[in-house]
């Protein structure tokens, strides 16, 4: 099973993205130059929303020219209440992905004889980045701008991550905290899917 460990910023200005990147603190951890994804990302769910009422999210995104299914779900009760399970692979469509992600641990509810519509999305441009800290760890930066959207109305975007790839999440904790304070940024409480599903 994987698991996701991230903390999320709203960002008010997307010229903001641009001083991350050029920061020192950031530059200095960099093991790579940023990747640029364009994501289109489609969440589902049943007509009755069962799944999004039990906090599970599926979702398939076109990372470039890459298709990924993901389903996201609660851990089970008394875990750290900031990690999320989730399973992803490579995939073309839903149909083929699905029970191939239940084997890999993924909730078997998300099999149930249900048919799924597309409830919402988002459209968005990535930067993203890992970066290693003195204490081996290793953490993804994400910088992401672009839109949300539900049936008919669309919302704008602009937010960062960081979500922790290897080791402890200490130093990674204490860099978004420094990060935060640096630029002035408010802790995101809400998903992309959350967000999204809320607009008409």
């Amino acid at each position: 099973m994987g698991t996701e460990l991230e903390w999320k910023y709203a960002v008010p200005d997307p010229s903001l993205l641009d001083r991350v990147l050029a920061w020192e603190e950031v530059r200095s951890r960099m093991v790579e130059e940023p990747r640029r994804y364009h994501m289109r990302t489609d969440y589902y769910d049943a007509p009755d929303r069962r799944f999004s009422r039990h906090k599970i999210t599926i979702r398939r995104r076109m990372e470039n020219e890459r298709s990924v299914v993901c389903v996201k779900a609660p851990l089970p009760e008394g875990s750290d209440p900031h990690l999320r399970g989730e399973w992803e692979l490579e995939a073309e469509d839903l149909r083929s992905a699905l029970p191939r992600l239940v084997n890999l641990g993924a909730p078997g509810a998300i099999l149930e004889p249900v048919c799924l519509q597309r409830l919402c999305g988002a459209d968005f441009l990535r930067r993203a980045v890992l970066l290693r800290f003195a204490d081996g760890s290793a953490a993804e930066l994400a910088l992401d701008c672009g839109s949300l959207f539900g049936p008919t109305e669309s919302a704008p975007l602009c937010e960062l991550e960081l979500e922790l790839k290897e080791g402890a999440p200490g130093a990674a904790l204490a860099f978004a905290e420094a990060l935060a304070e640096g630029f002035s940024l408010q802790l995101e409480p809400l998903g992309k899917f959350t967000r999204a599903s809320a607009l008409e």
